[in-house]
Protein backbone atom coordinates (compact mmCIF):
# COMPACT_ATOMS: atom_id res chain seq x y z
CA UNK A 1 0.00 0.00 0.00
CA UNK A 2 1.41 3.07 1.02
CA UNK A 3 4.84 2.25 2.44
CA UNK A 4 5.56 0.74 -1.18
CA UNK A 5 4.34 3.65 -3.10
CA UNK A 6 6.57 5.60 -0.45
CA UNK A 7 10.08 3.85 -1.60
CA UNK A 8 9.40 3.56 -5.11
CA UNK A 9 8.78 7.61 -5.14
CA UNK A 10 12.32 7.91 -2.83
CA UNK A 11 13.60 5.80 -5.72
CA UNK A 12 12.52 7.27 -8.62
CA UNK A 13 13.36 10.61 -7.19
CA UNK A 14 16.64 10.06 -6.97
CA UNK A 15 16.72 7.69 -10.36
CA UNK A 16 16.25 11.36 -11.54
CA UNK A 17 18.61 13.55 -9.33
CA UNK A 18 15.64 14.93 -7.57
CA UNK A 19 16.83 13.55 -3.68
CA UNK A 20 18.13 16.07 -1.59
CA UNK A 21 15.33 18.92 -0.39
CA UNK A 22 14.76 18.99 3.37
CA UNK A 23 11.35 19.94 2.78
CA UNK A 24 12.66 23.65 5.23
CA UNK A 25 10.41 26.84 4.05
CA UNK A 26 12.76 29.10 1.90
CA UNK A 27 12.70 32.65 0.69
CA UNK A 28 13.39 31.71 -3.35
CA UNK A 29 10.73 34.20 -5.35
CA UNK A 30 11.15 32.36 -8.54
CA UNK A 31 13.26 29.90 -9.58
CA UNK A 32 16.88 31.10 -11.15
CA UNK A 33 17.85 29.31 -14.29
CA UNK A 34 20.40 26.97 -12.54
CA UNK A 35 17.58 26.23 -9.79
CA UNK A 36 15.50 24.93 -13.14
CA UNK A 37 14.45 21.15 -13.22
CA UNK A 38 14.59 19.45 -16.51
CA UNK A 39 11.38 18.29 -17.22
CA UNK A 40 10.74 15.89 -20.00
CA UNK A 41 7.05 15.27 -21.66
CA UNK A 42 5.69 12.44 -20.44
CA UNK A 43 2.88 11.73 -21.89
CA UNK A 44 -0.62 13.95 -21.61
CA UNK A 45 -3.06 14.08 -18.98
CA UNK A 46 -5.43 11.35 -19.40
CA UNK A 47 -9.29 11.60 -19.16
CA UNK A 48 -11.07 12.12 -16.17
CA UNK A 49 -14.25 11.01 -17.20
CA UNK A 50 -14.18 7.78 -15.19
CA UNK A 51 -15.26 9.32 -12.16
CA UNK A 52 -18.30 8.18 -10.15
CA UNK A 53 -18.96 11.59 -8.49
CA UNK A 54 -17.33 14.93 -8.20
CA UNK A 55 -16.76 16.70 -4.91
CA UNK A 56 -15.82 20.50 -4.19
CA UNK A 57 -16.47 20.78 -8.08
CA UNK A 58 -18.17 20.49 -11.25
CA UNK A 59 -16.88 17.73 -13.81
CA UNK A 60 -13.08 18.48 -14.93
CA UNK A 61 -11.73 17.07 -18.45
CA UNK A 62 -8.39 17.54 -20.03
CA UNK A 63 -9.89 20.48 -22.41
CA UNK A 64 -11.11 22.61 -19.89
CA UNK A 65 -8.01 22.43 -17.52
CA UNK A 66 -6.52 23.41 -20.64
CA UNK A 67 -3.68 26.80 -19.93
CA UNK A 68 -3.62 25.91 -16.09
CA UNK A 69 -1.01 23.85 -14.40
CA UNK A 70 -2.62 21.16 -12.49
CA UNK A 71 -1.52 18.88 -9.72
CA UNK A 72 -3.49 15.20 -9.90
CA UNK A 73 -3.08 13.58 -6.49
CA UNK A 74 -3.93 10.19 -6.02
CA UNK A 75 -5.47 9.48 -2.51
CA UNK A 76 -7.33 7.21 0.02
CA UNK A 77 -8.30 8.34 3.03
CA UNK A 78 -7.12 6.35 5.54
CA UNK A 79 -3.45 6.11 4.20
CA UNK A 80 -1.12 7.53 6.80
CA UNK A 81 1.51 8.31 4.13
CA UNK A 82 -1.13 10.27 1.97
CA UNK A 83 -2.37 12.21 5.45
CA UNK A 84 1.31 13.31 5.91
CA UNK A 85 1.40 14.26 2.66
CA UNK A 86 -1.99 16.56 2.68
CA UNK A 87 -0.77 19.56 4.44
CA UNK A 88 1.69 19.74 1.70
CA UNK A 89 -0.92 19.70 -1.17
CA UNK A 90 -3.68 21.57 0.35
CA UNK A 91 -1.00 24.60 1.19
CA UNK A 92 0.06 24.50 -2.66
CA UNK A 93 -3.28 24.39 -3.66
CA UNK A 94 -4.39 27.71 -1.54
CA UNK A 95 -1.56 29.70 -2.26
CA UNK A 96 -1.12 29.07 -6.05
CA UNK A 97 -4.75 28.99 -6.90
CA UNK A 98 -5.00 32.65 -8.04
CA UNK A 99 -1.77 32.28 -10.22
CA UNK A 100 -3.07 29.29 -12.87
CA UNK A 101 -2.63 25.79 -10.52
CA UNK A 102 -5.42 23.43 -10.26
CA UNK A 103 -4.93 20.67 -7.45
CA UNK A 104 -7.27 17.39 -8.17
CA UNK A 105 -7.27 14.95 -5.33
CA UNK A 106 -8.48 11.92 -7.33
CA UNK A 107 -9.77 9.22 -4.24
CA UNK A 108 -9.21 5.74 -5.47
CA UNK A 109 -9.99 3.59 -2.54
CA UNK A 110 -8.31 0.45 -1.32
CA UNK A 111 -11.02 -0.93 1.56
CA UNK A 112 -14.48 -1.35 0.49
CA UNK A 113 -15.60 0.90 2.89
CA UNK A 114 -13.75 3.50 1.17
CA UNK A 115 -15.65 3.32 -1.71
CA UNK A 116 -18.50 4.90 0.35
CA UNK A 117 -19.28 8.30 -0.62
CA UNK A 118 -20.33 9.85 2.96
CA UNK A 119 -17.13 8.16 4.45
CA UNK A 120 -15.31 10.22 1.43
CA UNK A 121 -17.09 13.39 2.21
CA UNK A 122 -16.87 13.00 5.77
CA UNK A 123 -13.13 12.62 6.02
CA UNK A 124 -12.57 15.23 2.88
CA UNK A 125 -14.16 17.97 5.44
CA UNK A 126 -12.33 16.47 8.48
CA UNK A 127 -9.22 16.85 6.68
CA UNK A 128 -10.53 20.14 5.20
CA UNK A 129 -9.68 18.58 1.22
CA UNK A 130 -11.27 21.78 -0.08
CA UNK A 131 -10.09 21.28 -3.59
CA UNK A 132 -11.91 19.51 -6.49
CA UNK A 133 -12.35 15.66 -5.79
CA UNK A 134 -13.13 13.07 -8.28
CA UNK A 135 -14.63 10.34 -7.22
CA UNK A 136 -12.66 6.94 -8.28
CA UNK A 137 -14.93 4.27 -6.72
CA UNK A 138 -14.33 1.98 -9.95
CA UNK A 139 -10.45 3.13 -10.37
CA UNK A 140 -11.45 3.84 -13.80
CA UNK A 141 -9.09 6.97 -13.64
CA UNK A 142 -6.22 5.00 -11.75
CA UNK A 143 -6.17 2.73 -14.95
CA UNK A 144 -6.18 5.58 -17.02
CA UNK A 145 -2.75 6.84 -15.43
CA UNK A 146 -1.35 3.60 -14.61
CA UNK A 147 -0.53 4.25 -11.14
CA UNK A 148 -0.59 2.06 -8.86
CA UNK A 149 0.50 4.18 -5.49
CA UNK A 150 -0.68 6.18 -2.54
CA UNK A 151 0.03 8.80 -2.76
CA UNK A 152 0.86 9.81 -6.22
CA UNK A 153 1.52 12.95 -7.70
CA UNK A 154 1.78 14.03 -11.38
CA UNK A 155 2.50 17.49 -12.32
CA UNK A 156 0.76 18.77 -15.88
CA UNK A 157 1.64 22.17 -17.40
CA UNK A 158 -0.46 24.32 -19.11
CA UNK A 159 -0.82 22.47 -22.20
CA UNK A 160 -1.59 18.99 -20.59
CA UNK A 161 1.21 17.55 -20.57
CA UNK A 162 2.66 15.16 -17.53
CA UNK A 163 5.80 16.58 -16.70
CA UNK A 164 6.97 15.17 -13.60
CA UNK A 165 5.95 12.25 -11.37
CA UNK A 166 6.34 11.22 -7.53
CA UNK A 167 5.12 8.20 -5.10
CA UNK A 168 5.58 8.67 -1.74
CA UNK A 169 6.17 11.08 0.49
CA UNK A 170 8.77 13.81 0.72
CA UNK A 171 10.63 15.62 -1.41
CA UNK A 172 8.09 18.87 -0.90
CA UNK A 173 10.38 21.60 -1.34
CA UNK A 174 11.27 20.22 -5.00
CA UNK A 175 7.96 19.68 -5.77
CA UNK A 176 6.80 22.88 -5.21
CA UNK A 177 9.79 24.08 -6.57
CA UNK A 178 8.36 22.15 -9.94
CA UNK A 179 5.21 24.01 -9.64
CA UNK A 180 6.31 27.32 -9.53
CA UNK A 181 8.31 26.15 -12.71
CA UNK A 182 5.34 25.63 -14.40
CA UNK A 183 3.69 28.38 -13.49
CA UNK A 184 6.58 30.64 -14.93
CA UNK A 185 6.53 28.72 -17.74
CA UNK A 186 2.85 29.42 -18.27
CA UNK A 187 3.10 32.74 -17.67
CA UNK A 188 2.77 33.24 -14.00
CA UNK A 189 4.63 35.79 -12.35
CA UNK A 190 4.64 37.25 -8.78
CA UNK A 191 4.66 34.14 -6.63
CA UNK A 192 5.79 35.55 -3.92
CA UNK A 193 7.25 33.47 -1.33
CA UNK A 194 6.76 29.63 -1.04
CA UNK A 195 4.31 28.73 1.34
CA UNK A 196 4.68 27.97 4.64
CA UNK A 197 3.88 24.60 6.01
CA UNK A 198 3.79 22.95 9.38
CA UNK A 199 1.92 20.24 9.63
CA UNK A 200 0.60 18.88 13.66
CA UNK A 201 -1.21 16.15 14.74
CA UNK A 202 -1.60 12.63 12.39
CA UNK A 203 -0.32 15.20 9.88
CA UNK A 204 2.92 15.57 11.22
CA UNK A 205 5.67 13.37 9.62
CA UNK A 206 6.89 10.19 10.71
CA UNK A 207 9.92 9.73 13.01
CA UNK A 208 12.18 8.03 10.73
CA UNK A 209 14.97 7.71 12.31
CA UNK A 210 13.09 5.35 14.77
CA UNK A 211 10.53 3.30 12.55
CA UNK A 212 11.45 -0.17 12.71
CA UNK A 213 7.76 -1.34 12.26
CA UNK A 214 6.00 -2.16 8.40
CA UNK A 215 2.62 -1.59 7.33
CA UNK A 216 0.96 -4.69 8.14
CA UNK A 217 -2.74 -5.81 7.12
CA UNK A 218 -4.76 -7.68 9.18
CA UNK A 219 -6.92 -10.40 6.97
CA UNK A 220 -5.24 -13.68 5.86
CA UNK A 221 -4.68 -12.73 2.20
CA UNK A 222 -1.74 -9.95 2.70
CA UNK A 223 -0.73 -9.92 6.77
CA UNK A 224 2.58 -10.88 8.05
CA UNK A 225 3.96 -12.55 11.47
CA UNK A 226 0.46 -13.55 12.89
CA UNK A 227 1.76 -15.15 16.29
CA UNK A 228 -1.45 -16.31 17.61
CA UNK A 229 -0.85 -20.40 18.32
CA UNK A 230 -2.50 -22.42 15.28
CA UNK A 231 -2.34 -19.68 12.94
CA UNK A 232 -5.65 -17.79 10.77
CA UNK A 233 -8.68 -20.12 10.95
CA UNK A 234 -10.21 -18.78 7.69
CA UNK A 235 -13.09 -17.25 7.27
CA UNK A 236 -15.02 -19.16 10.39
CA UNK A 237 -15.26 -18.09 13.88
CA UNK A 238 -12.54 -19.36 15.79
CA UNK A 239 -11.46 -18.84 19.67
CA UNK A 240 -7.54 -17.21 19.57
CA UNK A 241 -4.84 -16.77 22.14
CA UNK A 242 -1.81 -14.57 22.71
CA UNK A 243 1.56 -16.28 23.09
CA UNK A 244 3.29 -15.35 26.43
CA UNK A 245 6.24 -14.15 24.43
CA UNK A 246 6.05 -12.24 21.10
CA UNK A 247 9.22 -11.25 18.79
CA UNK A 248 9.18 -7.78 17.01
CA UNK A 249 6.24 -6.74 14.89
CA UNK A 250 4.45 -9.81 15.53
CA UNK A 251 1.15 -9.35 16.24
CA UNK A 252 -1.91 -11.46 17.41
CA UNK A 253 -5.58 -11.89 18.59
CA UNK A 254 -7.16 -13.26 21.59
CA UNK A 255 -10.90 -14.07 22.19
CA UNK A 256 -13.44 -14.61 19.47
CA UNK A 257 -12.78 -13.75 16.49
CA UNK A 258 -13.11 -14.26 12.67
CA UNK A 259 -9.98 -13.48 10.92
CA UNK A 260 -11.48 -12.86 6.74
CA UNK A 261 -9.74 -12.20 3.75
CA UNK A 262 -8.95 -8.20 4.46
CA UNK A 263 -9.66 -7.98 7.70
CA UNK A 264 -10.76 -9.25 11.29
CA UNK A 265 -13.84 -8.95 12.97
CA UNK A 266 -14.63 -9.41 16.77
CA UNK A 267 -17.19 -11.68 17.19
CA UNK A 268 -17.63 -11.74 21.40
CA UNK A 269 -16.81 -8.52 23.90
CA UNK A 270 -13.72 -8.06 25.32
CA UNK A 271 -11.55 -9.18 22.68
CA UNK A 272 -7.94 -8.21 22.09
CA UNK A 273 -5.60 -7.49 19.48
CA UNK A 274 -1.97 -7.36 20.37
CA UNK A 275 0.98 -6.39 19.17
CA UNK A 276 4.85 -5.52 19.41
CA UNK A 277 6.52 -2.51 17.44
CA UNK A 278 9.23 0.54 17.22
CA UNK A 279 7.86 3.29 16.36
CA UNK A 280 6.99 6.81 17.66
CA UNK A 281 3.01 6.62 16.44
CA UNK A 282 0.71 3.57 16.58
CA UNK A 283 -2.47 3.79 13.76
CA UNK A 284 -5.42 1.31 13.35
CA UNK A 285 -7.60 1.38 10.44
CA UNK A 286 -10.60 -0.08 11.46
CA UNK A 287 -14.39 0.45 11.96
CA UNK A 288 -17.73 -0.83 13.34
CA UNK A 289 -19.11 -3.61 11.04
CA UNK A 290 -23.00 -1.70 11.31
CA UNK A 291 -23.27 1.80 10.90
CA UNK A 292 -24.68 4.05 13.69
CA UNK A 293 -23.29 0.71 15.97
CA UNK A 294 -20.14 2.36 18.12
CA UNK A 295 -17.56 0.27 19.80
CA UNK A 296 -15.78 1.30 22.75
CA UNK A 297 -12.07 0.05 23.70
CA UNK A 298 -9.63 0.31 26.07
CA UNK A 299 -6.02 0.65 24.91
CA UNK A 300 -2.47 -0.51 26.91
CA UNK A 301 1.04 0.17 26.56
CA UNK A 302 3.61 -2.66 28.05
CA UNK A 303 0.17 -2.92 30.21
CA UNK A 304 -0.44 0.27 31.30
CA UNK A 305 -2.70 3.14 30.24
CA UNK A 306 -0.79 5.08 27.73
CA UNK A 307 -0.69 8.77 29.52
CA UNK A 308 1.38 10.92 28.04
CA UNK A 309 2.08 8.34 24.69
CA UNK A 310 -1.53 8.25 24.05
CA UNK A 311 -2.73 9.25 20.74
CA UNK A 312 -5.41 11.81 19.30
CA UNK A 313 -8.37 8.95 19.16
CA UNK A 314 -7.51 7.98 22.76
CA UNK A 315 -6.82 9.77 26.18
CA UNK A 316 -4.69 9.24 28.82
CA UNK A 317 -6.28 6.45 30.22
CA UNK A 318 -6.61 4.72 26.80
CA UNK A 319 -10.35 4.88 26.47
CA UNK A 320 -11.61 5.36 23.32
CA UNK A 321 -14.85 4.60 20.80
CA UNK A 322 -15.25 3.23 17.29
CA UNK A 323 -17.76 5.40 15.50
CA UNK A 324 -16.70 5.35 12.21
CA UNK A 325 -14.58 3.47 9.55
CA UNK A 326 -11.42 5.87 9.36
CA UNK A 327 -8.04 5.04 10.35
CA UNK A 328 -7.21 5.91 14.41
CA UNK A 329 -4.11 7.21 15.54
CA UNK A 330 -3.99 5.20 19.29
CA UNK A 331 -0.13 5.88 19.87
CA UNK A 332 1.90 8.92 19.94
CA UNK A 333 5.03 8.13 22.51
CA UNK A 334 7.61 10.26 23.58
CA UNK A 335 11.34 9.34 23.60
CA UNK A 336 13.06 7.62 23.92
CA UNK A 337 11.34 5.06 21.58
CA UNK A 338 12.19 1.26 22.14
CA UNK A 339 10.29 -1.88 21.32
CA UNK A 340 6.77 -1.71 22.98
CA UNK A 341 3.75 -4.02 23.25
CA UNK A 342 0.35 -2.75 22.00
CA UNK A 343 -3.14 -3.79 23.21
CA UNK A 344 -6.58 -2.74 22.69
CA UNK A 345 -9.24 -4.62 24.19
CA UNK A 346 -13.39 -3.82 22.27
CA UNK A 347 -15.94 -4.23 25.03
CA UNK A 348 -18.16 -4.65 22.14
CA UNK A 349 -18.43 -7.07 19.53
CA UNK A 350 -18.49 -5.89 15.90
CA UNK A 351 -15.79 -3.69 15.20
CA UNK A 352 -13.51 -4.50 11.71
CA UNK A 353 -9.92 -4.49 12.12
CA UNK A 354 -7.97 -3.87 8.47
CA UNK A 355 -4.14 -2.21 8.99
CA UNK A 356 -1.85 -1.33 11.20
CA UNK A 357 0.65 1.53 10.51
CA UNK A 358 3.32 3.40 11.81
CA UNK A 359 5.19 6.90 12.13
Amino acid sequence: MSAQGLLVGVLVASAAGLIGSSGREETRVQPTPSEAVQLPVEGDLPSLEGATLWLNSEPLTPTNLRGKVVLVEFWTYTCINWRRQLPYVRAWAEKYKNSGLVVIGVHTPEYEFEKNVDNVRREAKEMRVDYPIAVDSDGAIWRAFQNQYWPALYFVDSRGHIRHRYFGEGDYARSELILRQLLAEAGSRDLGPEASIAPRGSEAGADWESLRSPENYLGYERTENFASPGGAAKDQPHTYAVPARMKLNQWALSGAWTMKKNTSALDAANGRLVCRFHARDLHLVMGPAARGAPVRFRVRIDGQPPGAAHGLDVDEQGNGTVSEQRLYQLIRQPKPIADRQFEIEFLEPGVETFAFTFG
